[in-house]
């Protein structure tokens, strides 16, 4: 019997400059994907995450198209070794890699998706300033109970649930800097601002999800060939209208990561595999459960061990 394997795709927060050289320079299949990249959307697109400078790579519109581009290399890689996986998911921005894996859409129409939620998120958070924070070491119910108070002076929502003791709250600014104090307050032992530009996942974010509902009516979506399992709910995807309802849903509801692992290794998953730049995702993999297994791939080093990993079966 072979162990199920899920892939995990990172969303914003994992960038960096130069990420997915290794890749391209190393992989035939990686640097393919590139190419279809460029000759899509320019040089513009490319140069960002390859040079720099960091500051524009932080803007939304460019740091999702490259988080989605990186990521899609690094599955090629997987898929030109052979390497596949029962399920999929990815964190937000991420899930957008993980339908384009999984089938439910080819390369070119995830980069226009990519390109065009980038694009609405930027928009949506210029209009509506907002901030973002971080609470360590609490429940939810806490968590909950302390936005509601914060939510006095204006709107607070846990907007990303990490994994045990890790939630992310997003709103007006002031709000999410009452419940950063709250947080202090009722125990918490790190709780900070994030250098974000908006209230991402908020209902602060709803222009953005009505932008991308009419962007995602247009999109040709297949069922996926892998099952992917959603942010807003934990539960997998199935027919194109599902696809694009919780895609459109996803923007201005919360991230229920943490449910979505524990929906994985309800099902069976073993081994975790994080596929593009950063370790934010095993991480959390590590934090949820530590009998898992995890790797990832985002560069010649990580992508060498992993395809010459065998596959464990029993």
């Amino acid at each position: 019997m072979v162990l199920k394997t899920a892939f995990l795709f990172p969303g914003q927060g994992s960038q960096s400059v130069g990420m997915g050289k290794e890749l391209f320079d190393h992989f035939p299949e990686a640097r393919l994907v590139l190419e279809k990249a460029q000759s899509r959307l320019g040089r513009d697109y490319i140069d960002v995450f390859l040079e720099g400078p960091e500051e524009k790579l932080k803007q939304t519109r460019f740091t999702q198209v490259a988080l989605f581009i990186v990521s899609m290399a690094a599955h090629a890689v997987l898929k030109a070794a052979g390497r596949t996986a029962d399920v999929m998911a990815g964190h937000s921005l991420g899930e957008y890699s993980a339908l384009c894996a999984a089938g439910a859409f080819d390369f070119e129409t995830g980069l226009d998706l990519v390109k065009a939620r980038g694009e609405a998120i930027g928009k949506a958070a210029e209009k509506v300033p907002g901030s973002m924070a971080a609470l360590m070491g609490l429940d939810r119910a806490v968590v909950q109970s302390l936005c509601e108070t914060a939510s006095a002076k204006g709107i607070c929502q846990p907007v990303n649930y990490n994994c045990p003791g890790q939630i992310v709250v997003a709103g007006e600014t002031a709000t999410v800097q009452e419940a950063v104090a709250l947080a202090q307050t009722a125990g918490s032992p790190k709780s900070v601002l994030l250098n974000v530009s908006g209230a991402f996942h908020s209902s602060l974010m709803k222009p953005a999800a009505d932008a991308m509902k009419s962007v995602l009516a247009g999109a040709t979506i297949s069922a996926p060939a892998v099952t992917v399992v959603a942010n807003v709910d934990a539960l997998p995807m199935g027919d194109p209208s599902s696809i694009r309802e919780k895609l459109t849903r996803q923007i201005d509801h919360a991230v229920l990561w943490e449910d979505t692992l524990r929906y994985l290794i309800g099902a069976g998953v073993e081994t975790f595999i994080e596929v593009g730049p950063g370790r934010v995702l095993s991480g959390l993999v590590r934090r949820t459960d530590k009998t898992r297994k995890f790797s990832n791939i985002e560069d010649k080093k990580s992508a060498d061990a992993l395809i010459g990993a065998p596959v464990v079966s029993s």
